[in-house]
């Protein structure tokens, strides 16, 4: 009998590939979980469902999915490019019997069948993109509530494919990952070096349990500088690549064919006018053959504004790690992580961007998954807020509301320090106050949007604004009725571990009247 084996798993759910990696608790090195009937190639699922709804029959997912969609070719049961939508209600998306939600949890639950018992999984690490955190984060913790595991982590992507790299402790590294559905650039700093100790171990927590208190591994640290992130990815150049050669053609499997081929002329071998044929499905099952090459390809890119889109990323990156006073000069290496990477004409402008950087290429699809499996229990993930939070107030000689800083965009979380307010009552007599929060919204650079269903780069200016959470008010009371123009009540904030904002509350006597939990900045 085969001796089972304990230990953590990691799933990196990506927009077109899943990677899920295994590392025993006995074992100094991780594994990519092999499972013939859904995977392309070890630990790499295609991340695509068929599931026919109320008919009946299997789900499939995976390759298995693949094969049924190039057999059957009827969309209407195939599943893919899900994961973009997910936490993301704004983006277009195409009705139909399940929700990306739906999908996505139909993957994850069919996936969780298919690992081997040969695998006891006693941690599971969990990966979750940045610019879809808030929604994406509800709903992963949501259908991991019932799989039979006590330990669960989540950490977002960057992070994991930074912790992954095996840097000099104190060094500060770029990661730009371009995946699927999304791209992301963040400068992140691995703690420690020059003799500084090893930081508080702390992670997020899960299903009631805080998984830092049970670790007896070597503590590590990471902490984001900055981050500049957008929702468009390889899958949306591969719909570029289609309607280059047949504008306006919705045949679903002519998206795997434009992948394959972006795929084979991103090989280092290809030159760059050297051509092949793209036979792409014009009609049913009818086919119609085009020339396309290297060149062609990044014709295509450039003229749809990939290159002026990631531009505008960095800059907006390098310019908030400015303000941290972190310079391109201060930055140990910048690591290409996610298959668009490996596009020569994106490798070609970070080294033109970045000359002066040593640029490092890890496994493109693995990497982010192979670094979760480092965030075992006892590392602390600092993070950055990604928008500021503020509290609407009453100004009373002007007669109107305003809203005042909490916590700025771009401070680390968990707080070390709290921000202290103190209050005076806006009518006379008062003894009830209202607690309303705000953030703020900033639009990126560019602006994604649709046209016949074929994603376009629009320029557009940058503007912020700030709205309230759509939750319940706090209603405070204090003891006795406040004077005009006297302090009557003091508000201490603080961010947990758990990216919930709290609130200690006392009146002008220093009683306390409670401390309160005001939501998560998710």
């Amino acid at each position: 009998m085969t001796e089972k084996i304990i230990g953590t798993l990691a799933i990196d759910l990506g927009n077109t590939n899943t990677v899920l990696a295994f590392q025993g608790e006995k074992s100094s090195t991780p594994i990519l979980l092999d499972i013939p009937s859904i995977t392309k190639s070890p630990g790499i699922v295609p991340t695509a469902i068929w599931y026919e709804g109320d008919k009946g029959g299997e789900t499939f997912i995976g390759t298995e999915a693949l094969k049924m969609i190039n057999e059957i070719n009827q969309e209407e049961y195939f599943y893919s490019n899900f994961k973009r939508l997910i936490g993301n209600p704004s983006e277009e998306y195409t009705e139909k019997y399940l929700s990306p939600e739906e999908a996505g949890e139909k993957f994850f639950k069919r996936l969780w069948d298919y690992i081997p018992e040969l695998f006891v999984i006693k941690r599971l690490v969990l990966t979750a993109p940045i610019d879809t955190y808030k929604g994406y984060r509800k709903w992963l913790v949501n259908i991991c509530n019932n799989l039979p595991i006590k330990e669960i982590a989540l950490v977002d992507e960057p992070t994991a494919a930074a912790i992954g790299i095996n840097v000099p402790f104190g060094s500060k590294i770029m990661i730009i990952d371009i995946g699927g559905s999304t791209i992301d650039m963040n400068i992140v700093k691995i703690e420690g070096g020059e003799g500084k100790s090893a930081p508080i171990a702390e992670l997020l927590k899960f299903n009631g349990k805080d998984v830092s208190q049970i670790s007896k591994q070597k503590l590590r640290c990471a902490e984001i500088i900055s981050k500049s992130a957008c929702k468009f990815g390889g899958k949306d150049i591969d719909r570029w690549i289609v309607e280059n050669f047949v504008p306006l053609n919705k045949d679903i499997r002519n998206l795997s064919i434009a992948e394959k081929i972006k795929c084979n002329l991103s090989e280092e071998n290809i030159k760059s006018d050297q051509q092949y044929i793209a036979s792409f499905f014009i009609n049913n099952n009818e086919r119609e053959e085009f020339k396309i090459s290297k060149r062609i390809l990044e014709e295509i890119l450039i003229s749809n504004n990939l290159i002026k889109l990631l531009s505008s990323l960095l800059k907006n990156l390098l310019n908030d790690a400015r303000g941290k006073d972190c310079r391109v000069r201060d930055i140990w290496s910048v690591i290409l992580v996610g298959g668009g990477t490996q596009i020569p004409l994106i490798r070609k402008w970070v080294n033109y961007k970045l000359p002066e950087l040593d640029i490092n290429y890890p496994p493109p699809i693995e990497s982010v998954s192979l670094g979760a499996l480092s965030l075992t229990p006892g590392v602390k993930i600092k993070d950055l807020l990604s928008k500021s939070l503020l509290i609407r107030l009453f100004n009373k000689r002007e007669n109107q509301h305003f809203w005042h800083p909490i916590f700025y965009k771009g401070q680390s979380w968990p707080t070390e320090n709290p921000f202290e307010l103190i209050l005076q009552p806006s009518k006379k007599d008062q003894i009830k106050f209202e607690i309303i929060i705000g953030e703020t919204i900033e639009n990126n650079d560019f602006e994604i949007i649709f046209e016949n269903g074929i994603p376009k780069l629009a320029e557009m200016q940058k503007e912020e604004n700030i709205k309230a959470w759509n939750r319940k008010p706090l209603i405070l009371t204090i003891n006795r009725p406040a004077k005009l123009g006297k302090d009557c009540l003091k508000l201490v904030f603080t961010i947990n571990e758990y990216s919930n904002l709290l609130v200690e509350c006392k009146d002008f006597s220093d009683n306390k009247l409670g401390e309160f939990n005001l939501g998560s900045i998710y």
